[in-house]
Formats: C-alpha cells, sequence, structure tokens
C-alpha cells in the first residue's frame, strides 16, 4: 500500500513535470571539471551559490544519473561523484580504498561511454584513461583547488561550456544501462505487477531526522531471519527497479520539501495528495498547526466547516476537493533502515473532519497565556513531559498515536490522559494545554460509561455553574477555598494548592474536612462584605455536595475536578474548570 501510493504520487508528479525521469535524480553538486576533447583538466569551476541569508554557500542541485546507494562497499556514480572516485583524490588516509574507488569509477565510464557517439563522451573517457592520481598535484588547476576538492563535496564534468550530463548521446548511454534488467529471476513485482528482475538494493532515503546522512532504507532485508526460500536481500519482496526508483525519488521529493516536513518526537511526518497538487498540502500543514501566514484564523475555521460538509474550498485558485485521496506517512530512523510509524489513506474530507472534531473537542477557555486559538499537536505533546529536563521529547509511542487520533477520529490513547495527569500533579499547576487534553479525553473515550451524561456537562468550554456533578464541584470548592486564602493573605507565595492539591484530588474525605476548617481563619482576616461573599460561594457549592465527601477518586475522576487556575488570581477565573 505505501509502495504504491508513492508509486502514483510519483508518476502523477511526473506527469506534470515536477520530478526527474527514471534513472535520473536531483543532486548536489559544488564544483566541475573542465575538460578538453583529450580528457586533460583545464580548469575547476564553482557551483556554489549563496544562501538566502547569505551566510552560507549552497552546492548547485542538478539533475544527474541516479545515485547509486552505498554503505560500505565501492560504488560509482556516472558522470558525477566525490573525488575519491572521480580523481582518485581524498584526505582520509587511505590510499588503497581510495585507488580501488577511482578503478571502479574508470571501468563503469569507459564502458558506458563506449556507446556514446559524441564530443563529451570521448573527452570524459580520454580522462578517466589519461588521468593518473599519483600525478595529480603537478596539474596546476587540481593543485590550485586541492583543499576545497577534498572536502568531499560532489564533482561533475564541464565540455565546451556544458555539463557533459546534457549531453543526448550520454543521456542515451545511460537510459540503456539504467534499464537493462540485472541477473537473477524473474518475478512479479508486487508493486506495479509487471515481470521484472526484482533490485536487490533500493535507493537510500534521505532527510529523515535523525537517520544516517548517506540515507537509510525503507525496503530492507539484513539476516538470515528475515530471509525465506534461500532468497537473497530484498528478492524476498520482490519490486522492479523501476518501482523502486519511482518510489524512493517521490518519497525523497518529499523530504526534501521542508515546508511540507513535520517532525513530531522523533518520527518524520510527510504528507501529499493523490493529484500532486501542492495546496493539499499548504491546508493540512495550516490545519495541522493551527497557524498559517496566509490564512486568518476566520478563514480556517471557514475551510474546515465547507470541506468537512463533503463542499470544495476555493484556495489560491485551486478548488479542494473533499473526496481527493490524501496519504500520510510517518517514518523514524532505526539504524541504517527506517521503521514506519503509521499510514493514513483517507478522503481530505474526512482528514479535516476529524481534525476540526479534534480542535472543538480541545477547546477551552483561554488562560492568556498562548497565542494559538487551537493547540497545534507538538504544543499538545508538551504538556505531557517534564520542560526542565535537558530531554524534552514526548514518548515517541504517544506522539504517533495522538496523532492518529487526531487524524482517525479514533479514541485518545489512556497514556495521554495518564501522562497529563502525572505533569499535573508534579507541578501543581494545570494550564489551557492541559485543561484541553483532559476536557477531550472526557468527551471521547467515556462514550460508553453511566456517567456521560454528568461528563459533558462538565466537560466544556468554560465554567457550567449549574452542574452538581460531585468530582466538578469538588474542583470548583478547592479553587473557591484557595481564592479564599489569597484573600485574606495578599501575595502569598506558597497557597493550599502546593501543600494539598494531590491529596485533595485522591482522598478528598481526608482533606477537605481539613481545608474547610482552615478557611474559616481566612474568613475572619476579610471585611465583612468579602467574607460573606466567598462564605456563600463554599456554602453553595457544599450544599450541591451533600453530606459526604468520597473517600477515593480513581485518575479519571480526578480529571473531572481539575480547576484551571488564572495569573490574575480572579476569583471567577479560579472557578473556570474542566
Amino acid at each position: 500500500m505505501i509502495l504504491q501510493a508513492l508509486v502514483d504520487y510519483y508518476e502523477e508528479l511526473a506527469s506534470q513535470g515536477k520530478i526527474a525521469r527514471p534513472g535520473w535524480a536531483k543532486a548536489k553538486v559544488s564544483w566541475a571539471l573542465e575538460i578538453d576533447e583529450e580528457g586533460q583538466l583545464l580548469d575547476v569551476l564553482p557551483l556554489r551559490t549563496p544562501s538566502q541569508d547569505g551566510k552560507k554557500m549552497l552546492p548547485r542541485e542538478m539533475e544527474l544519473p541516479a545515485p547509486v546507494k552505498r554503505s560500505s562497499g565501492v560504488l560509482p556514480n556516472f558522470l558525477w561523484d566525490n573525488a575519491s572516485y572521480i580523481l582518485g583524490q581524498d584526505n582520509k588516509g587511505k590510499p588503497k580504498r581510495t585507488a580501488e574507488c577511482f578503478d571502479a569509477a574508470r571501468k563503469l565510464h569507459i564502458k558506458l561511454l563506449a556507446a556514446a557517439d559524441s564530443a563529451p563522451a570521448y573527452a570524459i573517457a580520454a580522462f578517466f584513461a589519461n588521468w593518473d592520481p599519483q600525478e595529480a598535484d603537478t596539474v596546476p588547476a587540481f593543485a590550485e583547488h586541492r583543499e576545497e576538492l577534498l572536502a568531499g563535496d560532489n564533482l561533475c564534468f564541464l565540455y565546451n561550456g556544458k555539463f557533459a550530463a546534457e549531453d543526448p548521446e550520454i543521456q542515451a548511454a545511460w537510459q540503456r544501462s539504467y534499464e537493462e534488467d540485472g541477473e537473477g529471476e524473474i518475478e512479479v513485482c508486487l508493486v506495479t505487477g509487471r515481470e521484472s528482475v526484482p533490485e536487490l538494493v533500493h535507493p537510500a532515503i534521505k532527510n529523515v531526522r535523525d537517520a544516517q546522512s548517506s540515507g537509510a532504507a525503507l525496503v530492507s532485508f539484513n539476516a538470515p531471519a528475515f530471509c525465506s526460500f534461500g532468497r537473497e536481500q530484498n528478492a524476498n519482496a520482490p519490486v522492479s527497479k523501476y518501482a523502486a526508483f519511482a518510489y524512493t525519488s517521490a518519497l525523497n521529493h518529499l523530504l526534501a520539501d521542508r515546508e511540507h516536513v513535520k517532525v513530531i518526537g522523533n518520527t518524520t511526518v510527510v504528507y501529499w495528495a493523490k493529484s500532486a497538487e501542492s495546496q493539499y498540502q499548504d491546508v493540512f500543514a495550516a490545519l495541522f498547526d493551527a497557524d498559517s501566514s496566509e490564512l486568518s484564523n476566520t478563514d480556517l475555521n471557514a475551510l474546515m466547516t465547507s470541506v468537512a460538509a463533503g463542499k470544495p474550498y476555493d484556495y489560491n485558485g485551486l478548488p479542494l476537493k473533499p473526496e481527493n485521496d490524501f496519504f500520510i506517512l510517518g517514518i523514524s530512523p532505526n539504524a541504517a533502515r527506517l521503521s514506519v510509524r503509521f499510514f493514513y489513506r483517507r478522503s481530505f474530507g474526512e482528514i479535516v473532519q476529524n481534525l476540526k472534531r479534534h480542535y472543538e473537542n480541545m477547546e477551552i477557555v483561554s488562560d492568556g497565556r498562548s497565542k494559538f486559538e487551537t493547540l497545534p499537536l507538538w504544543a499538545l505533546l508538551r504538556e505531557t513531559v517534564n520542560q526542565k529536563s535537558s530531554d524534552k521529547s514526548p514518548l515517541p509511542q504517544l506522539a504517533g498515536d495522538v496523532m492518529k487520533s487526531m487524524l482517525s477520529g479514533c479514541r485518545y490513547p489512556e497514556t495521554l490522559m495518564n501522562q497529563t495527569m502525572l505533569r499535573i500533579r508534579a507541578e501543581h499547576e494545570i494550564n489551557r494545554g492541559k485543561a484541553g487534553i483532559i476536557k477531550a479525553y472526557l468527551i471521547r473515550n467515556t462514550e460508553n460509561l453511566p456517567d456521560r451524561e454528568s461528563i459533558m456537562e462538565v466537560a466544556q468550554v468554560a465554567l457550567n455553574a449549574d452542574s452538581s456533578y460531585c468530582p466538578y464541584v469538588l474542583g470548583r470548592l478547592f479553587a473557591v477555598l484557595e481564592g479564599t486564602q489569597q484573600a485574606a493573605n495578599p501575595g502569598i507565595n506558597a497557597t493550599i494548592k502546593d501543600r494539598f492539591f494531590n491529596s485533595a484530588c485522591a482522598t478528598p474525605a481526608a482533606v477537605f474536612p481539613i481545608l474547610l476548617k482552615l478557611s474559616n481563619s481566612h474568613l475572619k482576616k476579610l471585611d465583612t462584605g468579602k467574607a460573606v461573599w466567598w462564605s456563600k460561594q463554599i456554602g453553595d457549592l457544599i450544599e450541591r455536595l451533600g453530606t459526604d465527601f468520597p473517600a477515593h477518586q480513581s485518575l479519571q475522576e480526578q480529571g473531572k475536578q481539575i480547576p484551571i487556575r488564572r495569573k490574575n488570581n480572579n476569583v471567577r477565573s479560579n472557578q473556570k474548570q474542566i
């Protein structure tokens, strides 16, 4: 399913001219070796250009023959590579390996260029036939740029003012070589359904966070335990050379587009529409981050309402169609390989509908400290982590599970509630994010509970002053008792929240009588008007509770009573809770 979706995406991009044709790929090249008709090195020309901020020099991105996948073996690229392969030179102190690299590149180029009848092909073949790495320092053009060339950047060839890769004869020679079936048994490709020799080693996937910089494998078999029927490497899952190239090219294309790549924990997330129109990616990014430089919050809400209702929405001149298939892929590094965290295929309208439902579930009265109207996923996950620790990354499994809930509309993971409550107990503080998490969890995960009706009474955006639901009223009472203490002792550093918060949540019967006794002392310090007002607040809430406080409360019940404490300590704000 994943490979098929990526191959389809590649073919759609190719039909629109947005991606390299089979056998070719974008490569970053820093230097061009200018040669004459006899293959002599005339000059070394820099191809790097300044970055947008002018602080870096970036290599030029060129369409060149597709790169080989290298780990520790000696495998040259055609027409481009680093100095070890092209010049037989490096500064790694391994002359034997460097000689092997250059010899492999020499044999490859002489073999493929023998079928090309053009001046650039003759020149490159002559270069490899005549270049002597031992005498490289005697060539002025190399000696002048020696340090830069040995830095590890890629080089390519320039002949008569044109890049060798642009020559039609050389292109045809490479294409014939690339399309040749390798050695092996012909099998049915699992992706295309056509018969071909399976590609044993697939091209590398790059730009995955924390994966190897040289690339990692999405499809890989590296131990006998993973193999069957005597097959080796990727023959265990036969995929043709074309399909292997197509899916890796499509995935690398997605990963290279940093504006449409999200990192959640240790998971790198890419997403695309079947129609390969980037507007769908733009809109999903804006909805997923709950923020956009191009769309206001009003526009985002209008877009979600329209698409979720099954109606097209015009965005930058393109009608976003709710029925268009949309794909979301999350991958994580695993040594030299990649692990698939999740993969979703749904209509764009269904995904928008589920995101809209998630944000509605999370909606809570603002505490004035958040710049977001709706909390994005990264801000939500931040509430489950100790922000004073050195590692502020959320649990990888939790990140994937929460994202699944957002996109599919299923239950939130139990870990989300547990981690949030742990942070509340440890920090003795609750903000808009934590309150939103608890509210969303109660709405979505309590559908089959007998007290569902009471839960929905209190799982609201703001205070429900009419509710008599016990856990909820306990939370309100605790907030009022703390407010009484603060009114009696302005500027107090430590309140009852710092001493009794956890125990009041878990064992109300053991703690609230103590807190009520303390409140009598606080009321005596207030003037008559204020004392009467606070007394009425306390009395009304106690009346709603009945005669007895509950002896114990479950974690879920504790979530229903958590008060939201505001920065301004206003009493009405102090009573806002879920």
